[in-house]
């Protein structure tokens, strides 16, 4: 069970003819209930408790405990709001950053944390001076671990970019955290390695990524062998439309202007080359434990429709919303609930059409290289992302065109033999191989 349906100690619950009064974490036989607000508890999970002979005591409020890794960023921005959109239900109690530290101080002194992580130790040594007292600052990965494994800690959110998070989620994972997972990464660099680790230890990771939240979903209360296809829906990015020929005059400005979606640059960037895509394809693969033959890519430039899976039967279920990525990462920190998110609705009407089309992949060849990256397995998917990364990086920086990009993950990808069935060691080594390949 869960940690944090173990620390639910104020819900107190006696069974009818026993006589023995017990806190709601150890009476496993009614199910997974959890302290959250009275009207909460009085609709969703009282009819368990009566149903299975349980007569409520006494009942007080109880948090779980959030780490987000990554909270200055995009992804741990919109985490923040929908911590203050849940109020009593959740707590952040540590928070961690690469950069920003300005904003990490700020947002230690309104969620209250206990902890702040800080890329090395000179970002702590400048964070304390501006942390607010009860909150200690920890420094690089070794902090980063020491929080995310603490006993009060219920639920992790990794949203680092990049391989800086994997680490952590694997010491998570391993202290029996539940993940939400942002940072793409960590399953292309990693899944198999992460998934048997969350296999062993009985651990839920969630996804917060619109297509992957989409594809949980529609898959919840499905049996595995019903399930066909999973079809991710791509906006197109910026250059759906652009002859292919004319790629290579593309600017870091224009790359950045985003028709639908608010992100961080280098996950926008990813969007314009589809290498977004590419890596959610690789993530799908592990997080759904589906062959890369049934995962399928269109273009939906509305980004209205967020993914669909296709069933056994030729049924077809899609989840839709406006592209807001408060909504995916509410339901990733609230499942199995949904609680009210104060968001305009989607309005189909004013909508007024869905468009699909198939990927152009001589305008997008980084969904090739993905497949091509899939087949390959073992180090390759994390050469395929470290180059990206590293080619994104020189990209912004004006020492690479925009073709660039894909053109040298496919040179850098060449250059590799992938190794099988690889430990953390080995992936780690081909990612820095990578980067230095870009670089060099």
């Amino acid at each position: 069970m869960p940690s944090g349906y173990k620390r639910s100690v104020g819900l107190w619950l006696m069974v009818c003819g026993v006589g023995v009064i017990r806190p709601i974490g150890q009476i496993s036989q009614i199910g997974r209930i959890r302290a959250t607000d009275p009207q909460t508890f009085n609709k969703d999970t009282l009819p368990v408790a009566l149903a299975g002979g349980v007569r409520l005591c006494r009942f007080t409020v109880m948090k779980r405990n959030l780490v987000i890794l990554g909270s200055t960023g995009s992804i741990g921005r919109n985490a923040v709001w929908v911590a203050r959109n849940l109020g009593q239900e959740l707590h952040v109690a540590g928070i961690a950053a690469q950069r920003s530290l300005k904003l990490l101080a700020e947002q230690a002194a309104e969620l209250r944390c206990e902890w702040a992580g800080a890329a090395d130790a000179e970002g702590a040594r400048e964070l304390r001076a501006i942390l607010p007292s009860g909150c200690r600052a920890v420094a690089g990965e070794a902090g980063l671990i020491e929080m995310v494994t603490a006993p009060s800690v219920d639920i992790v959110l990794c949203a680092i970019v990049g391989t800086a998070g994997l680490k952590p989620v694997l010491a998570a994972i391993r202290a029996g955290k539940t993940i939400a997972l942002a940072s793409k990464e960590i399953l292309v660099m990693a899944g198999e390695l992460v998934m048997a680790e969350a296999r062993k230890n009985n651990v839920r990771i969630l996804p917060v990524d619109s297509e992957h939240s989409a594809v949980f979903q529609c898959l919840e209360g499905q049996r595995p062998e019903s399930l066909r296809r999973i079809i991710l829906t791509a906006s197109g990015g910026p250059f759906r439309t652009r002859p292919a020929g004319s790629l290579a005059g593309i600017t870091a400005a224009e790359a950045l202007a985003h028709p639908t979606w608010n992100m961080g640059r280098k996950v926008t960037i990813d969007s314009a080359t589809l290498m977004n895509k590419g890596l959610e394809m690789i993530e799908a693969r592990w997080l759904f434990d589906v062959p890369q033959e049934r995962i399928d890519v269109v273009i939906h430039p509305q980004s209205i429709v967020h993914s669909l899976v296709e069933f056994a039967d030729g049924s077809v279920l899609a989840q839709m919303g406006r592209p807001d990525m408060r909504l995916p990462i509410q339901y990733a920190l609230t499942w199995p609930h949904r609680r009210p998110l104060p968001l305009e609705p989607l309005d189909l009407v004013k909508a007024g059409h869905l468009d699909f089309e198939a990927p152009d992949p001589r305008r997008f060849p980084a969904l090739t290289l993905a497949r091509r990256a899939l087949d390959a397995g073992g180090t390759m998917p994390a050469v395929y992302n470290a180059a990206n990364e590293a080619a994104v990086a020189r990209f912004l920086t004006g020492t690479l065109s925009f073709p660039g990009i894909w053109e040298t993950v496919a040179a850098v990808m060449d250059r590799h033999t992938p190794v099988a069935y690889a430990g953390l060691p080995q992936i780690l080594k081909a990612d820095a191989w990578a980067r230095a390949a870009v670089a060099g």
